[in-house]
């Protein structure tokens, strides 16, 4: 029995072991996470030890933080050029859905994932939806694109039905590992356990913003091995 309620730390799980973290702030100074070139790299240098092999660099663009695409390559090139490790890197973006979002979607205007650029990551604030969210993700898809909802976890508004009602339109859910190790509450916690007890999860990523909160999360944080085994069910890759 002993046994069975063994809990472990995220870092020990293996999980991370040739990983893609599909989403963090590690674009040095352009939104609310890392402000550094050095501080990217310094992450970056992190990844390599623990062994993750690719990472979506995934800035916020939104109204407050109106980043637009020719920026934000430039900053990609920036870093592309400083680095020199064996982590993949791709540009991407987290894009809140607000008005702003709305004037881009008309004009196709994105930084997407997938080597096909098919899908799309959008957030939405923590506190209420959107107006007209599911009319939204419906144009998403409409447009061609395949929208993945990063951190639903994290929406204090959202009701269990409404992740059983996003699943059955097709939407894909990234889960934060920080998340699932109490980072952000209880929860938001017994969210992710239970989104991820019912496989919904396609993806995870560490929403990195600072490295010294995803270190201590990582590696001080234990796991039961239930949700262990059921973390490392998630697929964390493109189909």
């Amino acid at each position: 029995m002993l046994f069975f309620n063994k809990k472990q730390k995220l870092i020990d799980t293996g999980i991370l072991n040739g990983a893609v973290d599909w989403h963090c702030h590690i674009l040095p100074g352009v939104d609310d996470g890392v402000a550094k070139m050095d501080d990217s790299l310094e992450v970056l240098s992190y990844y390599e030890e623990i062994g993750i092999r690719e990472v979506w660099l995934t800035p916020h663009i939104m109204e407050d933080i109106p980043n637009t695409t020719d920026e934000l390559r430039n900053r990609y090139d920036e870093l592309r050029a400083a680095y020199n490790g064996s982590v993949k890197l791709n540009l991407a973006a987290e894009n809140m859905i607000d008005n702003l979002f709305i004037e881009r979607l008309e004009n196709d205007d994105f930084l997407t994932i997938g080597d096909k650029g098919q899908y799309l990551l959008v957030e939405t604030s923590y506190f209420q939806p959107p107006i007209d969210f599911y009319k939204t993700l419906k144009l998403i898809k409409e447009k061609g694109y395949s929208p993945i909802l990063a951190h639903p976890e994290r929406y204090g508004y959202m009701e269990e039905n409404a992740y059983d009602y996003l699943i059955s339109m097709g939407v894909k859910l990234q889960m934060n590992l920080m998340s699932l190790v109490g980072a952000y509450g209880k929860a938001a916690q017994e969210k992710a356990v239970n989104i991820l007890s019912k496989g919904y999860y396609s993806f995870f990523g560490s929403d990195l913003h600072r490295l010294k909160a995803f270190q201590g999360a990582i590696n001080e944080k234990a796991l039961k091995k239930d949700v262990v085994e059921k973390l490392q069910g998630i697929p964390n890759f493109i189909v």
